[in-house]
C-alpha cells in the first residue's frame, strides 16, 4: 500500500523535516513541496530536495498523497487546521512525540502520527536505518499505509497509541535532552579551566556503549553510586553557581535512591 504514496508535502523545514526530507530522497522518494513560515528555511530545504516551496499555508498544494507536518508544538493545531483542508483522499500526519492524535479534532480526513524518535540537527545527517519510528492512525488501513511507508526508511517500526507515546517522549527527554545538558555543564566547567571538551568523548562513548550489555542501573558508577559523601561534598564546594550545585546534589540523591 506504500506504493500509493507518490506525492509528498513536508510542512516544516526544521531539524526533523530536513533530515526526513533527505532520507526520503535517499530512498528514492520525491518530495513535491516544502512549507515554512521562514522563506530562507523553506528555500534552503527545497533546494536540497529539488522541489517547490511556499511560505503561505494557502499555497500548499492540494490532493497530495501524504502531508507530513513537522512544526513546533505551539503552532501545530493551527497549522493542521489549515493543512487538513488540502488533503482530500490523502493522509496527513504530525511528527510530535508529545502531542496526542486528538489534536486533529473531528475530521473525516485520514490522519495519524509518524514519530521518528531521534535527536535531529540540520548540520548532521542521521541514518534512518538506526531509528525507531512509532505510528498511530485514525483507522487500520491508514495505519498499514504508514507502517509500509515507514519501513522504506527503517525496519524498526512500531504501533504506539498517544498515551504511551507521551511516556516514550518523556523518557527520551531524560535519555537525550537532559543527558546533553549534562554534557553542556561539563563543557562549561572544563572551558573555565582551559580543558578541551574532547577529553570527555571517550568517557561519553563508553558510558553509552556499555548499555548494549548492561542495564542503566547496573552500569551506574561514580561517587554517588558508591556513596562517597566526602567526594560529593568537595565537588559541591567547587561549583560556583547555585543552580548547577543544586543539579549536582539532586542527581546524586536520585542515584543513591535508585541504587539503594
Amino acid at each position: 500500500m506504500s506504493g500509493d504514496i507518490e506525492r509528498i508535502v513536508i510542512v516544516g523545514a526544521g531539524n526533523l523535516a530536513t533530515n526526513l526530507g533527505e532520507a526520503l530522497s535517499r530512498c528514492g522518494r520525491n518530495v513535491e513541496q516544502v512549507f515554512s513560515y521562514t522563506e530562507a528555511s523553506a528555500k534552503a530545504l527545497a533546494e536540497r530536495l529539488n522541489c517547490g516551496f511556499t511560505i503561505s499555508l494557502d499555497e500548499i498544494v492540494s490532493g497530495a498523497d501524504l502531508y507530513i507536518v513537522s512544526v513546533k508544538d505551539s503552532v501545530l493545531h493551527s497549522v493542521l487546521t489549515e493543512v487538513v483542508k488540502k488533503v482530500g483522499d490523502g493522509v496527513v500526519v504530525h511528527t510530535a512525540g508529545s502531542v496526542p492524535m486528538s489534536v486533529f479534532g473531528n475530521t473525516n480526513v485520514r490522519h495519524g502520527v509518524f514519530y521518528p524518535m531521534q535527536t535531529f540537527s540540520k548540520q548532521k545527517v542521521v541514518d534512518f536505518n538506526e531509528i525507531s519510528i512509532f505510528v498511530e492512525a485514525s483507522d487500520e488501513d491508514t495505519c498499514k499505509i504508514l507502517e509500509a511507508f515507514s519501513r522504506e526508511l527503517t525496519e524498526k517500526v512500531y504501533r504506539l497509541d498517544s498515551d504511551k507515546r507521551c511516556y516514550l517522549h518523556l523518557a527520551a527527554v531524560f535519555a537525550c535532552n537532559f543527558a546533553n545538558h549534562c554534557f553542556a555543564l561539563s563543557d562549561k566547567i572544563l572551558h573555565a579551566h582551559n580543558i578541551p571538551f574532547s577529553v570527555m568523548l571517550p568517557l561519553i562513548k563508553e558510558t553509552v556503549g556499555k548499555l548494549d550489555a548492561l542495564s542503566p542501573n547496573n552500569a551506574q558508577t561514580g561517587p554517588a553510586a558508591r556513596r562517597d559523601t566526602e567526594v560529593m561534598r568537595k565537588h559541591a564546594e567547587l561549583i560556583g553557581d547555585q543552580m548547577t550545585r543544586d543539579i549536582y546534589e539532586l542527581m546524586s540523591k536520585s542515584i543513591m535512591r535508585i541504587d539503594g
